[in-house]
């Protein structure tokens, strides 16, 4: 069997890819054609492990648009959360659609899946990684300002799934990426090494945030890490985009965060509302780049 192409990381896209990809999502935006269907008759199937607002509505949107359709699954209406071996799950489930995306809790469900899947598998989510989200913040930033290549990043706060796929994409698209996380929240080593030189830890957002042209953050506490909510609120009280670290940054520099959002934690109000901030047209961003994304991996 020959493999499909799956979307599990940014590192499955070569820099020119990645590239392709945004311009078309742009393009995509730009002009939305109800005649054009290129996903016509065919099925997603969307797994579903982790509660979502973006990642459900911007798939299954992207597919209708596209003359498909996409099938909401959870763990409560599948055999998947009743012990049946993934590797069985996926074979039965893409022998019946034309793709796959997963938003699960262990990284390895979705690399086990797209091991024995017969159709292609995209990652909406792990504790690993969130690439679909670069896919978007990218094109909000391409948008915006042009190609990222040879810029600054800043990344604030904790080392998660959202900066791990940031510093994927500063290896794909070629930018350089700082940044400011309180110790024993630093991200995977393994992901860091294989950046190389092109990231760098400071200890303050502000360090982080000097002549930067993005600065980018995350909610202090995840899914499913609400209990160490006060524990965190203590480790993270000094990594706060305020106007402070927008001002350290370059003056044109822009601001994203993943969304949803807590005011007044990760970020001020006054940030997050304010002229720098693309956050929801990054969050828009989702359909489009997902479209890109879907007419890539699904169209014939």
């Amino acid at each position: 069997m020959l493999q499909p192409k799956h979307f599990i990381s940014l590192l499955d896209l070569t820099g020119d890819e990645f590239r392709t990809l945004i311009s078309r999502a742009i393009e995509l935006k730009n002009n939305r054609n109800p005649d054009f269907q290129p996903l016509k008759g065919q099925v997603l199937a969307m797994i579903f492990e982790k509660s979502s607002t973006r990642t459900r509505i911007s798939f299954e949107s992207g597919m209708t648009h596209f003359g498909g359709s996409a099938l909401f699954l959870s763990p409560r209406d599948t055999q998947l959360g009743r012990g049946e071996p993934l590797e069985d799950s996926a074979r039965v489930i893409s022998s019946m659609v034309d793709g796959i995306m997963l938003r699960t809790f262990s990284h390895e469900t979705v690399t086990t899946f797209a091991k024995h899947s017969s159709v292609p598998v995209i990652n909406g989510l792990t504790e690993l990684l969130h690439p679909c989200q670069l896919l978007a913040d990218m094109q909000a930033y391409f948008e915006a300002r042009g190609d990222i290549a040879g810029k600054t990043v800043t990344w604030v706060g904790d080392g998660n799934n959202m900066c791990h796929s940031y510093i994927n994409a500063a290896r794909v698209l070629d930018f350089k990426l700082n940044i400011a996380c309180p110790v024993g929240y630093t991200p995977n080593q393994a992901i860091v090494d294989a950046a190389g030189d092109r990231v760098s830890f400071f200890n303050s957002t502000e360090q982080a945030s000097k002549n930067s042209d993005l600065i980018v953050t995350d909610v202090w506490a995840s899914m499913g890490q609400e209990e160490e909510q006060q524990k965190r609120e203590i480790a993270f009280k000094d990594f706060q985009v305020n106007a402070t670290a927008m001002k350290a940054a370059n003056h044109d520099a822009l601001f994203m965060h993943c969304l949803p959002a807590h005011r007044g934690e990760e970020v001020t109000a006054e940030v997050i509302d304010g002229s720098q901030s693309v956050v929801f047209n990054a969050a828009e961003n989702r359909l489009h780049a997902q479209k890109a994304l879907l007419e890539l991996l699904l169209a014939h």
